[in-house]
C-alpha cells in the first residue's frame, strides 16, 4: 500500500495515499479498534450540516464564496454516496464525536483542495469554522435521527396501518372468543381485536412524532462549551435555517446551547417512543402467533402465511418467523433503550461524552423497527386469513357466555351454571336446564354472541 504524511499538532502521520482523511483520522484509526463503525447517518448528516455551516459562514461575510462552494461540492458527493470507504472510524472513539467530527472535515478538506487543484480548504480553520466537535456531533445526532424516522420508520408505520385497517373492515363480523389473563373471556370481533392492534400503532406514531420536537433543536452555534465563542451570534439561527431548507424538516437553534451540549433529553425521550412501539410490536406478534399456533393442537384460530420450512428434522413443519423476528427486534430495542439512559445520565458540566453510543442506539433501534415492522406487513400480516370454523367451535364453546345470563339469573347462579358445564363436561344450555334455572327455550333467547359484541 502506498501512503502520503499527513501533520497536525502532534507531528507526522502516514495516511493511504487513495484516501481523502487526514491526520486526526489516522491516529483515530489506529488507537480505536473497537466494534464497528459510526452509522452512515451520521456522516450524511454531517455533510447537510457542514453545508449548511458552510453557506451561513458565507452568507454572514467570514468564509470566502470560491471555499463555501468547493465545501458545499465535496458534501453533497458524500450525500450522493461518492467518497464511501473515507469514513472508518468506529462507535466507540472519544465520547464527544470529535474524531469523527475531524474526519469529515479532513475529508471535505482534501477532497475540495483536489477539485480545487490547489490547497485552498484547512479542516479546521475552513470547514469547521464557527463550530466545535461539542455543538457539532449532537446537531448530527439530531438530523440524523428525524430523517431516519421520516424516511424508513414512519412509512413503515402507515403502510402497516394500512393493512391492519384491511383486516379491520373485512373482518367485522367474525365472532370469536375474547381472551383475559390467557383465559376465555366474552365474544368479540376479530375485526374489533384487529382495531385494537391498529390504534397501538396509531398511537405509537404520534407519540413518534411529538417526539421530534425536542430534537428538531439544534446545538449548533454553541461551539465548544455553550458560550458561542468564536461563532457570529446569527451562526446557529441562520445554520438552522439552512439545514431546514437542506432537509425539509422544521429544525430551529436551541435557545439554551448549555443544555443541548450537555443534556441529551430529546433524544432519550424519542427513543421512549420507540420503546412504547416495540412494546406495542411485541404484544402485536405474539397475539398473532398464539392465535396462529398448531395447525392441529394450538389455537388455530387464523392462518398466517407459509414462508418456508419451519424444522431441519420435522417435515412440513411452518412456525411464525416474522413474529419471531419481530419479537427479538423488541427486545432489542427495549435493551438500546437501558443505553440511552444510562449514557444521558453521563452529561458531566458542560458536555455529555457518551454522545457516539447513544446515536449508534438509537439509528439502530429505529433501523431494525422500520425494517421488522416493513417485513412483518408484507411476509406475515397481509396474508393474515380467519380459521371460520375453529373460531366457531371455540365461541359456541366458550364457558363465558355465561356472562349474557347474569340480568336473567344474576350472577351466582351463573357461575354455579359455568362450573357445573366445566365439572360435566357440557354445554352452558344443558348445565343451566339440568339445575334448573332456565329453559333451552330461554338460553337460546338470552345467549346469543353475536348481540354480546
Amino acid at each position: 500500500m502506498e501512503y502520503r504524511i499527513e501533520k497536525d499538532t502532534m507531528g507526522e502521520v502516514q495516511v493511504p495515499a487513495d484516501k481523502y482523511w487526514g491526520a486526526q483520522t489516522q491516529r483515530s484509526l489506529e488507537n480505536f479498534k473497537i466494534g464497528g463503525k459510526m452509522p452512515s447517518e451520521i456522516i450524511y448528516a454531517f455533510a447537510i450540516l457542514k453545508k449548511a455551516a458552510a453557506l451561513t459562514n458565507l452568507q454572514l461575510g467570514v468564509l470566502d464564496k470560491e471555499r463555501a462552494e468547493i465545501i458545499c461540492t465535496v458534501c453533497d458527493e458524500i450525500l450522493k454516496e461518492k467518497l464511501e470507504g473515507n469514513f472508518p472510524l468506529v462507535v466507540y472513539q472519544t465520547g464527544s464525536g470529535t474524531q469523527s467530527n475531524m474526519n469529515v472535515n479532513e475529508v471535505i478538506a482534501n477532497r475540495g483542495n483536489e477539485i480545487a487543484g490547489k490547497r485552498l480548504l484547512h479542516p479546521n480553520d475552513h470547514v469547521n469554522k464557527s463550530q466545535s466537535s461539542n455543538d457539532t456531533f449532537p446537531t448530527a445526532m439530531h438530523i440524523a435521527a428525524c430523517r431516519l424516522l421520516n424516511l424508513k420508520l414512519i412509512p413503515a408505520l402507515d403502510r402497516m396501518v394500512e393493512t391492519m385497517n384491511r383486516l379491520e373492515i373485512d373482518n367485522t363480523n367474525v365472532i370469536k372468543t375474547g381472551r383475559t389473563h390467557l383465559q376465555d373471556a366474552v365474544p368479540i370481533t376479530l375485526g374489533q381485536e384487529i382495531s385494537g392492534w391498529k390504534s397501538m400503532l396509531v398511537h405509537s406514531r404520534e407519540m413518534v412524532d411529538v417526539s421530534m420536537n425536542g430534537m428538531k433543536e439544534l446545538a449548533l452555534g454553541g461551539t465548544a462549551v455553550g458560550t458561542g465563542l468564536n461563532a457570529h451570534k446569527d451562526f446557529g439561527k441562520i445554520s438552522a435555517e439552512k439545514i431546514s431548507e437542506l432537509t425539509g424538516i422544521d429544525f430551529v437553534s436551541a435557545e439554551n446551547k448549555f443544555h443541548s451540549l450537555s443534556s441529551k433529553d430529546a433524544i432519550v425521550f424519542s427513543h421512549g417512543a420507540l420503546k412504547a412501539l416495540a412494546a406495542d410490536m411485541m404484544k402485536i406478534a405474539n397475539d398473532v402467533r398464539w392465535m396462529a399456533s398448531g395447525p392441529r393442537c394450538g389455537l388455530g384460530e387464523i392462518f398466517i402465511p407459509s414462508n418456508e420450512p419451519g424444522s431441519s428434522i420435522m417435515p412440513g413443519k411452518v412456525n411464525p418467523t416474522q413474529c419471531e423476528a419481530v419479537t427479538m427486534v423488541s427486545v432489542r430495542v427495549m435493551g438500546n433503550d437501558t443505553v440511552m439512559g444510562i449514557a444521558a445520565s453521563q452529561g458531566n458540566f458542560e458536555l455529555n461524552v457518551f454522545m457516539p453510543v447513544m446515536i449508534s442506539s438509537y439509528l439502530e433501534s429505529v433501523n431494525l423497527l422500520g425494517e421488522a415492522i416493513e417485513s412483518f406487513n408484507e411476509n406475515c400480516l397481509k396474508g393474515i386469513k380467519p380459521n371460520y370454523e375453529k373460531l366457531e367451535e371455540n365461541s359456541r364453546k366458550s364457558l363465558m357466555l355465561v356472562t349474557a345470563l347474569n340480568p336473567y339469573i344474576g350472577y351466582e347462579k351463573a357461575a354455579m351454571v359455568a362450573k357445573h358445564a366445566h365439572t360435566m363436561d357440557i354445554s352452558l344450555a344443558d348445565a343451566g336446564i339440568q339445575l334448573g334455572f332456565f329453559s333451552e327455550e330461554q338460553y337460546n333467547q338470552w345467549v346469543k354472541p353475536e348481540k354480546m359484541i
